[in-house]
């Protein structure tokens, strides 16, 4: 009963016209941010920031998120069309996507493409309805020194899990950590790390650091496209839509690949990226017809849309229940929440449960808004492909700028969004992933705290962090997120000698 009184004052939130207009601004951003090649949901969502102040927790949180699975929505069109991705979660719709645009069959693609991430990021939202307050209500047994090893777990696993080397994975969040020290520390009133500048004695503004990285670092590792044309886009399309042999060959792909999706979307580091290729395979292996697959078959067009929504909202568990993002763009959206007042985590549902479950039930919404959008309209949608990079990347430098003065006012933080600009741009050039940094540079200082608070209940003895069963597993855990890669690179490496 208590769970439907939460959804029902959650619907009445969401329904609120204020909202509606919010979640359908959110969703239109995030499909056209999602088109855009190299751009993608954190960076839509980096941009957004400065803005969000002025919309309240609520309306914050809903666009924020309207953002992020828009941009799932959008970052296939650009795969379908141009055989280029949005972003990376969005890679797998190249494979089946674009070979179903030159043997003509781009409207079926456009069409599968917005039901298949309605159907997965619908189940996903009634997933997360179930999965939420159980996850809250266990993580309130956490202690300093069990959020301390869930910091550790969740950093750990961004390093190792994700995408590219895991030395240099390792590398970034220690870069990370680094960072989250600058400033006066909380519990002795230390300088540290200050150089002398005053500006530096309250830390370094995270929210400054990811719109450098994630729109800043983009624009310069566009910087030598900005000459070029653009590829030339069809905009002229017959009716958007899938005939019945289609829909029985996408729909059981569908529903086995939101569940999948939303479970990687859930750990962190995995992301929408490991979610629609993890899809994309095991629909490969399940087909009575794998050898169509990367020729044009719908069902591998179908497979990773459904995983990489569901991906989406999966991130998202992690981020509200226990204050740890299960991903890039929840990162930055952590980031929002903190600097509107609201703590992530197991007491975000007991004391501000109209506003969680007002984002969960607006994602419902969200993902009817989003069908309309991306099925009627993309026709016109599409069209945004066309804008030539000289004047796209200018606008979001202009925008970066403008964003980072209106946090603090301060014209420091030009000179810092610019060097973790410069920084960002070496990073990516070097395949340094960025996640880990950004969530080092996040939970960083939490993660020190507890650490010094549970050793201070323990007399400085480390046997804490071992003591409750949930310290345990969380070890257990780390441990796991750090050998596991090893073991499935060496069975793979196996594998390949056998055959």
């Amino acid at each position: 009963m208590e769970l439907i009184k939460d959804m029902l004052e959650g619907l009445l939130v969401a329904m609120a016209p204020i909202n509606i207009m919010w979640v359908t601004i959110g969703g239109f951003l995030g499909t056209v941010i999602g088109m855009l090649p190299g751009l993608g949901p954190a960076t839509g969502v980096a941009l957004l920031l400065p803005m969000t102040f002025t919309m309240g927790p609520v309306g914050a949180l809903i666009t924020m998120a309207g953002v992020y699975y828009g941009a799932m929505y959008g970052g296939s069109r650009a795969s379908i069309l141009i055989n280029t991705p949005g972003d990376g979660a969005a890679v797998a719709a190249t494979f089946d996507g674009y070979p179903m645009t030159l043997n003509g069959r781009a409207e079926s693609a456009l069409a599968i493409s917005a039901i298949a991430s309605f159907i997965g990021g619908t189940l996903a939202t009634i997933a997360m309805m179930l999965v939420s307050v159980p996850v809250a209500r266990l993580a309130l047994k956490f202690g300093p020194a069990e959020y301390f090893l869930l910091f550790v777990f969740a950093l750990s696993a961004t390093a190792a899990l994700g995408e590219g080397d895991r030395i240099k994975g390792f590398l970034s969040l220690i870069f990370g950590l680094m960072i989250s020290t600058i400033g006066i520390d909380g519990q002795t009133g230390v300088k540290r790390f200050t150089f002398g500048i005053l500006e530096f004695e309250s830390g370094i503004d995270f929210l400054v650091i990811i719109i450098a990285v994630f729109a800043v670092g983009e624009v310069f590792k566009s910087f030598k496209h900005i000459k070029e044309g653009t590829k030339k886009v069809q905009t002229k399309f017959g009716r958007i839509w899938i005939t019945r042999e289609d829909w029985k060959r996408s729909l059981m792909p569908i529903l086995r690949s939101a569940p999948l999706g939303f479970f990687i979307g859930a750990l962190p580091g995995a992301g929408g990226t490991m979610a629609a290729l993890m899809s994309y395979t095991n629909e490969k292996q399940f087909s009575k017809h794998p050898e169509e697959f990367g020729k044009g078959a719908i069902e591998g067009l179908a497979a990773p849309e459904s995983a990489n929504n569901a991906a989406s909202v999966g991130a998202m568990i992690p981020m509200l229940t226990l204050g740890i993002p299960g991903s890039g763009t929840t990162a930055v959206m952590m980031g929002a929440l903190l600097m509107l007042g609201l703590q992530p985590g197991p007491l975000l549902f007991q004391q501000q449960s109209k506003i969680v479950w007002g984002l969960i039930m607006s994602m419902f919404i969200g993902n009817i808004i989003l069908a309309i959008i991306n099925i009627p309209l993309a026709g016109l949608l599409v069209r945004v492909l066309a804008v030539p990079p000289k004047i796209l990347y200018p606008i979001i430098m202009g925008l970066a700028f403008v964003g980072v003065y209106a946090i603090s006012y301060s014209v420091m933080d030009f000179y810092i969004l610019i060097a973790f600009g410069v920084i960002g741009y070496f990073l990516s050039k070097a395949e340094v992933p960025m996640t880990p940094f950004i969530l080092a540079v996040i939970v960083g200082n939490s993660m020190e705290q507890s650490f010094r608070r549970a050793l201070k209940l323990s007399d400085g003895s480390a046997g804490i962090f071992f003591r409750s069963p949930l310290a345990i597993i969380l070890v257990l855990l780390i441990i796991l997120s750090i050998f596991y890669p090893m073991f499935r690179d060496y069975y793979v490496k196996k594998k390949k000698a056998a055959v």
